[in-house]
């Protein structure tokens, strides 16, 4: 695997230990991947600056805000041009419902990572937005029954 970042072992405890717990205090990062507080704060920034570290985010329970309905959306267009790509590509960006969204290879070319309130509310926007869209072809759905992990998006050994 080439890295497109000049990492070494301190950057990659730094960047497991954000991952982690992005909240922690640059003291209490400095303590854990073993360097000095100013040091530490050098190399956030610099791997913040790099783009290595994109932001930092809450994560939020979404059944405790009523969000309740998880689903991944499948979607088949009829022509893949460049073009109509990016227009699918920018509706999804203006779709609330629509949490993640992927162009993908293999039998579809997105997959769609939903969130809503109920299944009413999911089945509105599958039928209403999703399959209503121009050049959009096929809509396969698959409701989640329980999250069975949970992790950052990037596995870090060490």
């Amino acid at each position: 695997m080439a890295l497109k970042a000049d990492l070494d072992a301190i950057d990659w405890k730094i960047l497991r230990e954000l991952q982690d717990n992005g909240r922690m205090t640059n003291v209490e990062l400095s303590r854990r991947v073993g360097i000095s507080a100013p040091p530490c704060l050098r190399r956030v920034k610099r791997l913040e600056e790099a783009g290595v570290i994109r932001g930092y985010r809450a994560i939020l329970n979404s059944p405790m805000l009523g969000m309740d309905v998880v689903a991944f959306c499948q979607i088949g267009l009829h022509h893949q041009s460049e073009t109509e790509l990016k227009s699918f590509a920018e509706k999804t960006r203006n779709w609330p419902i629509v949490r993640r969204a992927w162009m993908v290879s293999g039998d579809s070319d997105f997959l769609l990572h939903c969130v809503a309130s109920d299944l009413a509310a999911f089945q509105a926007f599958v039928i209403e937005e999703l399959t209503s869209t121009p050049n959009v072809d096929t809509v396969r759905t698959a409701l989640t029954i329980r999250q069975v992990k949970d992790e950052g998006l990037v596995a870090i050994e060490g």
